[in-house]
């Protein structure tokens, strides 16, 4: 990749292009072609406005339900910093960082397809922020999902006019002193622009690409960890035929039982007669399962990478039909009902693994119960076990669809939303919550494992555990164990599972 990426509006963003941004991090510009579309919509509305005062939704009415207010033209500057001002209301805890970041760049692509009449100062100063690492202090309460993201939009915008704070390097600075680093002045808003700026589904759309990103490294993470446990509990590899999924040809189901007989190849435990006839479903059912999650998270995918590259705010301007038409492209549903769906996904991930956990500590095939030497003495993997139930059981919880629920707002004028933030910040918790429930599997698995020696499993599945090892070590007796399951957690997050 070269050091500047274009946002060019005829090539879409994928995720995987997200990724090699986030990772590489080079400076990110204006295409030739989204700066003409960029201008040539804010000279159409400019001129528009100056030869017509027929009422435009939130350019020269008011907002919400007083839309049949009319503000005159001295006062149209005026009423886009008021509704930034008046929309900073968010609380909670702070957006991460990484996040605040993916939302500057959402934003700016949002904007940058020319049919929301801001000017191109308004989408380079979001991408100067996003290059310089200047990061809006953003909350993660306040948003319902339609209308767009309004509250955690407010503050992401408000540094752009030398309002609200932000952090950067290390140090939180009020945005006016932020600014001043680098001689950039407090943009002044036009019409539109305070609209457009709010008006859009960034905050849950950028939740939605960071798990996303995770949720693909975790997928491929319980195929391998769920394949180690396999060998470590002695089972069987027929269910992985390709004659039975051939009968039943889901996608994701597929996938996995061919991930599974690649990583199982040249396995010595597997040439080793099996006392077993079957195995419990939280191993013979890995394709199933973990398929199904798969399933779930390419519709997810799709959903997201689709408005990835779409305009979001209202109302939408097409120069070149002469119209601005008012509708509701930032209602959040499409991505409300994705990432209910994406944590429902990955939280049943994390559901088999504590199974298969739960199945390893048991004193069964020939394995230590606990999985020491000298149970009784030591309680060896009791514990991981119930920190691993208790977190699947909190899963279960955060699970509960936010897209359900609908409160109104703005005097009935929006009485139907997606509460897509909601989704949007609660699957962050349960994807950080299965890379801990596998780290505990694997901590598991790998340990299990040693009470097999010298018989090996495969040659892919020992380069797993010699690269385990080189973070955590054998447990021969008791020792304090919670720095070991966040290791685990870390090399779960962090180890190239391919």
């Amino acid at each position: 990749m070269s050091d500047d990426f274009a946002l060019t509006p005829s090539i879409p963003l994928s995720l995987t292009t997200l990724r090699k941004l986030l990772q590489e991090s080079p400076r990110i510009v204006l295409s030739a072609e989204a700066r003409q579309r960029v201008e040539h919509c804010h000279q159409y509305l400019h001129e528009r406005l100056i030869h017509s005062d027929a009422p435009v939704y939130g350019i020269n009415t008011g907002f919400g339900a007083l839309c049949d207010t009319s503000i005159s033209p001295q006062d149209r500057g005026q009423l886009q910093m008021n509704l930034m001002m008046s929309h900073a209301c968010g609380t909670g805890a702070e957006v991460p960082s990484e996040l605040v970041r993916l939302m500057l760049l959402l934003k700016a692509q949002s904007l940058s397809y020319g049919h929301s009449g801001v000017q191109p100062a308004t989408v380079q100063r979001l991408l100067d922020m996003f290059n310089r690492e200047m990061l809006p202090v953003v909350y993660q309460q306040g948003s319902l999902g339609a209308s767009g993201d309004l509250a955690p939009l407010a503050h992401l915008c408000l540094p752009l006019l030398g309002l609200g704070e932000v952090n950067y390097q290390g140090y939180r600075l009020a945005a006016a002193d932020a600014l001043s680093l680098f001689s950039w002045a407090p943009l002044t808003l036009e019409a539109k622009e305070g609209l457009a700026l709010l008006n859009g589904t960034q905050f849950m759309l950028a939740y939605g690409v960071h798990c996303l990103l995770r949720v693909q490294q975790l997928l491929d993470a319980a195929d391998v960890i769920g394949a180690l446990s396999l060998e470590a509990f002695d089972g069987r590899t027929e269910p992985f035929d390709e004659r039975l999924h051939r009968i039943r040809p889901h996608a994701g189901q597929l996938w996995v039982a061919e991930r599974l007989r690649t990583l199982l190849a040249g396995s010595e435990l597997q040439q080793q007669p099996k006392t077993a006839v079957q195995d419990p479903y939280s191993f013979r059912c890995m394709p199933q399962v973990h398929g199904a999650s798969r399933d779930a998270v390419a519709y997810v995918v799709q959903t997201v990478e689709t408005e990835c590259n779409a305009v979001t705010d209202n109302p939408n301007i097409f120069p070149d039909d002469d119209l601005i038409l008012s509708g509701g492209n930032f209602h959040g549903q499409p991505l409300a009902l994705a990432l209910d769906m994406l944590a429902i996904a990955t939280a049943e991930i994390g559901s088999i693994s504590q199974q298969r956990t739960t199945q390893l500590i048991g004193g069964q095939r020939g394995l230590p119960p606990f999985l020491v030497a000298e149970p009784g003495l030591n309680s060896g993997f009791m514990i991981p076990q119930y920190t691993a139930a208790g977190i699947v059981s909190q899963n279960k919880q955060l699970c509960t669809p936010a897209s359900v629920d609908s409160l109104v707002s703005s005097n009935g004028q929006e009485d139907h939303v997606s509460m897509g933030a909601n989704a949007a910040t609660k699957v962050l918790r349960v994807v950080e919550n299965v890379e801990q429930i596998l780290g505990i599997e694997l901590l598991n698995a790998v340990q299990a494992l040693a009470f097999r020696r010298p018989t090996q499993t495969s040659p892919q599945l020992e380069q797993v555990v010699a690269a385990f090892r080189e973070k955590v070590s054998f447990v021969s007796r008791d020792r304090v164990l919670y720095p070991d399951l966040q290791a685990a957690a870390a090399f779960v997050r962090s180890y190239d599972w391919m």
